[in-house]
């Protein structure tokens, strides 16, 4: 397994839909081990793979959930549906998402409470489940990451303003920029080590949320 560089804001594969899979060999295999191995270095909750230049419906995730769904999977060629956002804004203190391709950037956004998810495995198996809580959050915005949208995209007029200006400050916006997990520093400050109820209550603040 390798850790793969991830890219930032502005890399054009990250801001259009990515390409159904349609070839389940060793090829695909590799790359969602390898999603895994940069996911876990990143200390990410989601990973697609679009965040690592692939542009295919692919995403990863390592996040506990009380949803009886293994902690750790993967999806191929998903479709998630949701139940309805929930009206006005949303709580700086419970709602805030940040992205391991806006590094070291979080910003509020509501989210549906519910996710209904289909799609398969490395196999060609089917694989179904409903998502709660964070862990449907985390697979909105995996899922958005494959239709070419970031999560700073739907922020609303005021957040919006601030997520741009995060770009612009960290010369964002333009193809080229990538960070490497487990070399470059830790863009959300996490400690190398986090027990996993630790990692949970952090990654509703600052983390990574599928993408």
């Amino acid at each position: 397994m390798t850790v793969r560089p991830i890219v930032i804001s502005g890399e054009p594969v990250l801001h259009r839909s990515a390409a159904l899979v349609t070839a389940f060999d060793e090829d695909l295999r590799t790359l969602v081990d390898d999603m895994h191995e940069t996911n876990i270095a990143a200390n990410g909750v989601g990973l697609a793979a679009p965040q690592v230049g692939v542009g295919l419906r692919v995403f990863v995730w390592k996040m506990p959930n009380d949803d009886g769904v293994p902690e750790s999977g993967h999806i191929i060629n998903p479709t998630v549906t949701t139940s309805k956002v929930p009206q006005g804004r949303p709580d700086p203190d419970e709602e805030t998402e940040g992205c391991l391709s806006v590094p070291g950037e979080s910003f509020p956004l509501r989210r549906a409470e519910r996710s209904h998810v289909v799609g398969l495995d490395v196999d060609g198996n089917r694989v179904e489940f409903d998502a709660t809580g964070w862990f449907a959050r985390c697979m909105q915005h995996e899922y958005d990451h494959l239709n070419g949208t970031l999560y700073v995209d739907r922020l609303d007029e005021r957040q919006s303003k601030k997520a741009k200006k995060a770009v612009r400050r960290n010369g964002w916006g333009t193809p080229g920029h990538s960070w490497m997990p487990g070399v470059d520093a830790d863009p959300f400050g996490h400690d190398e080590v986090e027990d996993a109820d630790d990692a949970h209550a952090h990654h509703g603040e600052h983390d990574e949320l599928a993408g």
